[in-house]
């Protein structure tokens, strides 16, 4: 008997890229419930409420709660557990109904935008030189 592994994750492929056929492989991150972080004790409720809702976190994600057309629970993007689909796999995912819903924008771009600050790294030959 073949056991279903799957996963709440948010796509971070670029929409273009996807519908032009241009990525044969699909970048996803994990998603979270919230209540089940804070169960865990990997967070707090307070951190998730002040800091990572506002963005101020790096490689966590705040996603509020969706009453429809699915019912989503308060869920948190960890953006340092990434993971790779073959397109194909994902599109047989979303055949079967396993897609779920979309963010819209401009919070889809908000999410690339912290995804983007979170692994970018610009490297300096040497620090700069302080007088004291």
């Amino acid at each position: 008997m073949a056991v279903e592994n799957l996963a709440r994750v948010v796509v971070l492929t670029q929409a273009c890229d996807l519908a032009e056929k241009k990525a044969n492989r699909v970048l996803l991150a994990i998603v979270h419930e919230a209540a089940a972080l804070v169960e865990q004790k990997v967070l707090k409720n307070q951190m998730i409420r002040d800091n990572i809702r506002r963005g101020q976190v790096f490689g966590w994600y705040f996603l509020p709660s969706s009453e429809g057309p699915v019912l989503m629970p308060e869920a948190v993007v960890d953006l340092r557990d990434l993971h790779t689909v073959r397109l194909d796999m994902l599109e047989d995912l979303l055949a079967q109904g396993k897609g779920v819903c979309r963010l819209a924008t401009p919070y889809r771009e908000h999410l690339n935008q912290h995804f983007a600050v979170t692994y970018m790294r610009i490297g300096l030959p040497e620090p700069y030189v302080t007088e004291a």
